[in-house]
């Protein structure tokens, strides 16, 4: 119980520890056979809990007993091998491991002085991704750009936006600012303009396979000059989220290079796949641009929040973003060895995120966690092939990487048959998804422990359905 002054007495958190990590790793046990989709009315939770905090301590047995009583009946089910959903939310035993001991050293690392350890650890896990994923040799800290871990994709495209608006209205209003982003990029792109203040946002064609038409690029610029506005920022997506397709980099950097715009990529989903070589050829020209970011808690099985974002020059990042009263300095700070990550970020504080990106990436290594991603690439590639062999269905774009969407041909009705016959057979559950009023359904594998038979439960729901 609670001592005198507060704290817990060594040997009660030990106890208690053992007691939640046996409690967890049952739970990972049996996450395959708990509901995906939580069978409760809104408000019923709330329902179940007290209407004020308790006034005596409670034991410990009792908090743990309200994890199945009331938290576990709550849940979605993003730790289960038949999600297929969105994109996948991963966590595995090292991370979940290295972010109890992240807790446990309760580290403010917004700056070097503040955490040593948070801020070069992040540095240096960093620089190996640079390595693993064959990304710019400049993006590395010792070169004019870096990393920094953000808490999501939108925060670090965010992010970019508002680095892109405060070089551009150096020179010019801001009201005349305009950014560009493929009709297919994720909505957190129009967010942040919206967050950035640009009063003028473009969504650009695609092609057939949704795609970012660089010609509609340059004739919508040509028509936003020509009416006194000013391209400040574009963003290319490198996997878009309704089906994983990829804008060709190289283009759309010779266009945002002539015309002195911050070009953006966001590969969070896809960016993981790029410890695999073989998929590197959907990031040619990532030499070219500004700023990139990738998710390695949807696909690098290290649990949320962890967005690693990459400037090819961290200076404009320092100029739009470097405050420093004087309680935030340091005799350290003026070393060329220190890095304040205070500056790479809107907010002042920050976790220490990168001690479970630094297990994961030890733990499996690299030729584990190829292995993972292959995989699950495989897992959507023979899916996409039941998909093409069966006359119903037909695919609605190309599986690249292991994000499957398809319909059937008989339109949005039987579509949303099939979508209703997967979520309600509790083995699977996917997102259905809209392209010119044309409903399709995606699936989405990439789940750390989705195997070949969870495939084969989600086709029996989708045969049964036809």
């Amino acid at each position: 119980m609670v001592g005198k002054n507060g704290l817990v007495r060594p040997d009660e958190f030990r106890k208690n520890a053992h007691a939640l990590v046996d409690w967890i790793a049952d739970y990972l046990e049996r996450s395959a056979d708990l509901p995906i989709v939580p069978a409760v009315a809104p408000g019923e939770l709330k329902a179940r809990l007290p209407a004020s905090a308790p006034e005596a301590p409670e034991p410990f047995d009792e908090l743990m007993a309200d994890l199945d009583r009331i938290v576990v009946p709550g849940l979605t089910g993003w730790q289960n091998p038949g999600w297929f959903a969105y994109f996948p939310g991963n966590s595995s035993p090292p991370s979940l491991l290295a972010e109890m001991a992240t807790a446990a050293f309760g580290q403010q690392g917004m700056m070097w002085a503040t955490s040593p350890i948070a801020t070069e650890l992040e540095m240096v896990v960093l620089d190996w991704l640079v390595d693993l994923l064959g990304l710019p040799q400049g993006w590395k800290m010792s070169g004019p750009g870096g990393g920094a871990i953000q808490v999501s994709a939108s925060d670090s495209s965010h992010l970019a936006l508002v680095v892109s608006r405060h070089r551009a209205q150096a020179t010019n209003p801001i009201d005349q600012l305009v950014a560009y982003t493929s009709a297919q990029s994720h909505s957190s792109i129009e967010k942040g303009a919206r967050v950035a203040g640009f009063k003028h946002f473009r969504a650009i064609d695609v092609d057939d396979e949704f795609a970012m038409r660089p010609e509609a690029l340059e004739a919508a610029i040509a028509a936003d000059r020509e009416s006194g506005l000013i391209p400040a920022f574009v963003c290319s997506t490198v996997g878009t989220t309704g089906t994983t397709a990829t804008d060709p980099i190289e283009p759309i950097a010779a266009i945002a290079r002539r015309e002195g715009m911050w070009h953006h990529v966001d590969a969070a989903f896809v960016g993981s796949a790029m410890i695999c070589p073989e998929f590197r050829v959907h990031q040619q020209g990532l030499e070219l641009v500004d700023s990139y970011v990738f998710n390695p808690h949807k696909w690098l099985l290290t649990n949320f929040d962890c967005s690693v974002f990459y400037v090819a020059d961290r200076q404009p990042l320092h100029e739009t973003l470097s405050i420093v009263p004087p309680y935030l300095r340091s005799a350290a700070a003026t070393s060329s060895e220190v890095v304040d990550y205070r500056d790479w970020q809107v907010p002042l504080g920050r976790r220490f995120r990168a001690l479970k990106l630094w297990w994961v990436l030890r733990y499996y290594g690299a030729e584990g966690l190829r292995s993972v991603i292959r995989r699950h690439v495989a897992l959507g590639h023979d899916l996409a092939a039941r998909i093409e062999a069966e006359p119903d269905l037909e695919l609605v774009a190309p599986a690249r990487f292991s994000l499957v969407c398809f319909r059937h041909r008989a339109g949005n009705e039987a579509t949303d048959r099939i979508v209703e016959a997967i979520n309600s057979s509790g083995a699977s559950y996917v997102t259905p998804s809209l392209i010119d009023e044309r409903r399709f359904i995606r699936v989405s594998i990439g789940q750390t422990y989705t195997e070949a038979e969870h495939i084969d439960r989600l086709w029996k729901s989708i045969a049964g359905a036809l």
